[in-house]
């Protein structure tokens, strides 16, 4: 039989076709356009991720027998609202993850409703990011379609729903709303009362591996499948990755370098770090995880290699590349603000250190390194709390750099394991959606099956001493800077 692994990202969505021994038997790419109708702001067309899926998916599809497709499932962007009036169409275009104009109503919720009901009634506090904080600002700022609002959904969970009919959520993107009990994984009627939602506004909720539908039949016959193909309501997309790259049941570690970076942990407890530093989520693997999560991670080098000295060939770039651990520029990787463990939506990216000297390598190697030290600042929280992480599987498209890799096991001084897929939310969609067709009877046994490490990267003790000051040097960055970024809009 097949599964297909469908990863709505920020700008494409990618969809993969997995046959039931964990093989990858063809993978589509489908881009889709991301808006800033303001400065800070960002914004996608639901309809854009349903048109192009349903592109993908008969791309997909070709030269292969539909009708042994048993099971789809998803990783998607997380965050994102998506509102939907009493006939299910979309009222206004997606408020996106990376979207930063909510200050004002995360301030509010951070500061009057308070961190500590937040925390007790989410296990989290409020980031710009967060859906709660949308649904505020929609409140405010646009009341006739705040009033019009009959269904909350988030991205991938629209998709799920022109498949199915279904409105349904899984409980590891649920928990990054705050409108979500953690612990106790269910909607918090609190959360719901002090953004004036009602529950019923709010999809059933699922573990990511259970089945929430069948795909309807008259898209069943467009894209040749038989009419049981069961969707599974899949995950927010660290977690999807972290399924797709092994790092399910306890003490697991999982980096991804994609638009945004994560440092994803695996939990069997459930547990909260007392500032909130780092996210607690429901996992799709039944249990619970910590993350941090900053916002532009592989989107910095895009930003620098593309945008600003313009060039496709990244490679070449960071062949140039010789002297690791001696660089004197720093890059503070905040182009879009930033989330873990700063919580600050004013935060932006700067270079410091530059002399006459300076080679571009330095600049490119400093967006790498940048990156790496700012996903340092939230491991050295999961140290605070006396998590012992030893090695970490990585993925997302940073992670196909040889150098990249190299730098981060060093800043992190810690292996960093390859896996044989590349594609970790969609794999792990595909993963779900076998487990949700009983394939495999849970997310451990079907990930400890298909997941293989095909390389490790072990840090150098020299070179991890070396980034070891440099870290030292760029922790005093921020805090010394942070008082000035409000002061630049």
């Amino acid at each position: 039989m097949y599964y297909i692994g469908i990863d709505l990202g920020t700008s494409a969505v990618k969809i993969l076709l997995m046959e039931s021994d964990g093989k990858i038997a063809n993978v589509v790419s489908k881009e889709y356009p991301l808006y800033f109708p303001h400065p800070g702001w960002s914004e996608q067309n639901p309809e854009d991720w349903y048109t192009q899926t349903m592109a993908g998916l008969q791309e997909l599809l070709l030269g292969f027998d539909a009708t042994k497709v048993a099971g789809i499932s998803f990783g998607g962007q997380m965050h994102g609202l998506v509102i939907l009036d009493a006939e299910d169409h979309v009222i206004r275009p997606a408020i996106l993850w990376n979207d930063g104009r909510t200050y004002e109503e995360n301030d509010y919720l951070n500061n009057v409703i308070g961190k500590e009901t937040l925390s007790a009634n989410t296990a989290n506090i409020s980031f710009t990011g967060f859906t709660a904080s949308k649904l505020l600002w929609v409140k405010k700022k646009e009341p006739e379609n705040f009033a019009r609002i009959a269904k909350i959904m988030l991205p991938k969970d629209y998709l799920a729903y022109r498949l199915t009919g279904v409105h349904c959520t899984d409980v590891s993107d649920a928990s990054g709303m705050l409108l979500f009990d953690v612990k106790n994984r269910c909607w918090s009627s609190r959360m719901c009362e002090i953004c004036d939602v009602k529950e019923s506004q709010l999809a059933k909720v699922y573990e990511s591996y259970e089945g929430v539908g069948y795909v309807l039949p008259e898209i069943a016959a467009k894209l040749g499948l038989s009419e049981h193909v069961l969707v599974a309501a899949g995950a927010g997309d660290n977690a999807a990755a972290a399924v797709g790259t092994g790092t399910v049941g306890e003490g697991m570690c999982n980096i991804s370098l994609g638009t945004s970076g994560t440092i994803f942990i695996s939990s069997e407890k459930f547990g909260v770090d007392r500032n909130n530093a780092l996210h607690a989520f429901a996992h799709a693997d039944g249990h619970y995880h910590l993350m941090g999560c900053m916002l532009s991670a592989a989107s910095c080098n895009k930003w620098w290699m593309d945008e600003i000295i313009g060039t496709q060939d990244y490679a070449r770039e960071q062949a140039a590349i010789e002297k690791l651990g001696e660089n004197h520029v720093f890059f503070l990787p905040y182009l879009m603000g930033e989330r873990s463990p700063h919580n600050d939506p004013d935060a932006r990216g700067m270079f410091i250190g530059m002399t006459m000297d300076t080679t571009r390598a330095d600049m490119t190697q400093a967006v790498l390194e940048g990156v790496a030290f700012a996903l340092r600042d939230s491991f050295e929280v999961a140290r605070s709390l006396g998590i012992v992480i030893e090695r970490t599987k990585i993925c997302g498209g940073g992670a196909k750099s040889p150098l990249w890799r190299t730098i981060i096991a060093n800043v992190m001084n810690i292996k960093v394991d390859v896996i044989e897929s590349e594609e970790g939310p969609g794999y792990g969609g595909a993963i779900l959606a076998a487990v949700a067709c009983q394939e495999y009877a849970s997310v451990q046994e079907a990930a400890g099956k298909l997941v293989k490490v095909v390389d490790t990267v072990e840090p150098d003790p020299k070179l991890a001493a070396k980034y070891e000051a440099r870290y030292q040097q760029f922790k005093q960055i921020y805090p010394t800077v942070k008082e000035l970024f409000p002061k630049l809009k």
